[in-house]
């Protein structure tokens, strides 16, 4: 398998935004770079649980998820959201196979925080399903909907999907995890862009509260990542080109990585 894996994840945030990122994607793949694709679709997500009068919260960037809208949130997440993102792919010419990660027992996940509901925190990662659809040129195309147990009873769990990138990112030991997202990158507490950071600088932001709501999940999935992968970046996915500039300039947003 290659050592020269990509790891993106797309952010539900910056999905109907994504013409450029599927060309990206495609032109990545068609210089022989194994890819795999992670997204979210939090705001898609919320549009149908409200159609269906469901309230929806959050704690720390993460949707709290009861037993009704796990189902909601499964169906946006493994079927409408990730099968559209395959036929994109598809459709630009590129090979892509859509999965979750409860198909090829490639995620295991548990309740850790029962205020959250049926939302689970990753304790195995089986990358042998990944590895069959990268040696043969597929881009796997992954929803965070994940294997688990929830008071040692099986059932699916909706797993924040910044965390499954930087989980399957490690497992792979990836050369870079990329995330788009809405926004230019990480600020400081004045406000200004940061283009460049440290480890310990961007868990400085996470302990100081200056980085809030879903920029949380994305810089502490770097840093567990940070053992196995050298390099991130976060950057704003609404951008034209921003995956291929982001990932051969090295331009743009923020590069979290060991200094």
């Amino acid at each position: 398998m290659s050592d020269n894996i990509i790891v993106v994840k797309i952010g539900g945030s910056t999905l109907g935004n994504h013409d450029t990122t599927i060309k990206d994607l495609v032109s990545i793949q068609n210089q022989g770079i194994p890819v795999v694709v992670v997204h979210g679709g939090a705001k898609i997500a919320s549009e149908w649980l409200a159609k269906l009068d469901f309230k929806t919260s959050f704690i720390n960037g993460l949707r709290v998820t009861d037993k009704d809208s796990l189902e909601v949130v499964t169906a946006v997440y493994a079927g409408l959201v990730n099968k559209e993102l395959v036929s994109a792919i598809q459709n630009s010419g590129g090979r892509a196979v859509g999965l979750s990660g409860s198909d090829g027992n490639l995620l295991f996940a548990e309740v850790k925080n029962a205020d959250l509901g049926y939302v689970g925190e990753i304790t195995k990662v089986n990358t042998g399903i990944l590895n069959l659809l990268i040696n043969a040129n597929y881009i796997p195309v992954v929803s965070p909907i994940s294997f688990g147990s929830n008071k040692g009873k099986a059932t699916l769990l909706n797993v924040n999907g910044d965390t499954v990138a930087g989980k399957i990112a490690a497992a792979l030991n990836a050369k870079k995890l990329i995330f788009l997202t809405d926004v230019d990158g990480i600020y400081n507490d004045s406000g200004k862009l940061v283009h460049k950071l440290s480890f310990t600088e961007a868990q400085n932001l996470v302990s100081s509260g200056t980085a809030t709501g879903g920029m949380i999940p994305k810089i502490e999935a770097c840093l567990s990542a940070s053992i196995t992968v050298p390099l991130f970046s976060i950057i704003n996915g609404k951008k034209s080109h921003a995956l291929l500039n982001g990932l051969d300039k090295q331009t743009g947003g923020t590069r979290i990585e060991k200094q």
